[in-house]
């Protein structure tokens, strides 16, 4: 007769074999699992590595294509700007270096800058923009027209394009030293510029910028630029704005540019001033602007081209 006890070991013979077989089972799949991320895990590895060394290989290419340029920069830029004048215009975040870079090359160029501008991180600030509409328009040079659009950006850049550019006609100052002078004490007062000394009207614009804005009013920031700049053109001779290749995005005054079809007709802008070459494209370009073209250049996907009198590379 079958007792209660024998009822008993069944059961836990039957349980012990169902955990025997339970970690025998995991134990084969745990090994299998291991030895499969093992194998990605090196594979992974592998392609790293070798992405790391494209990189590296892409990165000393654009090393010793950058230094051939600046090597080269002198001689291609030579005679461009002969006997002109420019006006060095700079945001906050521009970098000394490009800027120092840029002015050197100007000269070597031919052209002379006649003076320097740099804008403040208030002068872009959209909490700002009533006070510097109020200030531009109260600065208005007697005798010049400003447009009807009352942005900020556009204001600005009718002030600035009054009193620090040359008639594009006449190569003649479109105002008076006094009012030159109020403009620039107006704006520094109002902390839209820093101070700025010896500034006389020049024929040609650069503004040179850093990167794309970031953080709240982002848009409105990059739009208050780019909008100076595109009526900074139209009230001279020719300007280019110029930045890292972050300012050609969404958020970056020279995307906002490129965004619209109106600006990049007659403002040509570079996207890679960071560079030699992009630094020699910009004076390129300034070239362009005399005789009455306009172009987008640099690296960025909206660029046409890298530089002036070069054709893009097939499939951009």
């Amino acid at each position: 007769m079958i007792s209660l006890r024998y009822h008993i070991i069944s059961i836990t013979a039957c349980f012990l074999a169902l955990a025997i077989g339970v970690v025998l089972g995991s134990t084969a799949l745990n090994g299998t699992l291991l030895s499969g991320l093992s194998d990605q895990k090196k594979d992974l590895g592998t392609q790293v590595s070798d992405l790391e060394a494209q990189r590296n290989g892409l990165n000393a290419r654009l090393a010793d294509a950058d230094s051939f340029s600046g090597a080269m920069g002198q001689k291609i830029v030579a005679g461009q700007l002969d006997k002109r004048s420019v006006i060095l215009v700079t945001t906050e975040d521009a970098k000394p270096s490009d800027r120092d870079a840029l002015k050197q090359l100007i000269g070597q160029a031919g052209a002379t800058v006649t003076g320097e501008l740099q804008l403040t991180e208030a002068f872009s600030d959209p909490a700002k923009a009533d006070q510097l509409r109020d200030v531009v328009t109260r600065l208005q040079p007697a005798g010049s027209t400003f447009p009807t659009a009352g942005d900020p950006g556009t204001l600005a850049g009718a002030l600035l394009g009054s009193t620090l550019l040359l008639n594009k006609d006449t190569a003649k100052p479109q105002s008076t030293p006094v009012e030159l002078a109020a403009a620039l004490g107006g704006l520094t007062d109002g902390g839209f510029v820093k101070p700025s000394q010896n500034v006389k009207p020049g024929q040609l614009a650069v503004v040179l910028m850093g990167t794309q804005s970031t953080g709240d009013g982002a848009g409105d920031r990059a739009s208050t630029l780019a909008r100076m700049a595109t009526q900074l053109d139209r009230s001279g001779a020719g300007t280019v704005l110029a930045g890292d290749p972050g300012s050609a995005e969404g958020t970056g005054a020279i995307g906002v540019v490129r965004a619209d079809t109106a600006a990049t007709s007659i403002l040509s802008t570079v996207d890679n001033v960071d560079s030699s070459a992009g630094r020699i494209s910009t004076i390129l370009a300034l070239k362009e602007q005399l005789d009455g073209a306009s172009g987008r250049y640099g690296i960025a996907g909206s660029a046409q081209a890298p530089a002036p009198g070069v054709s893009a590379p097939t499939g951009n």
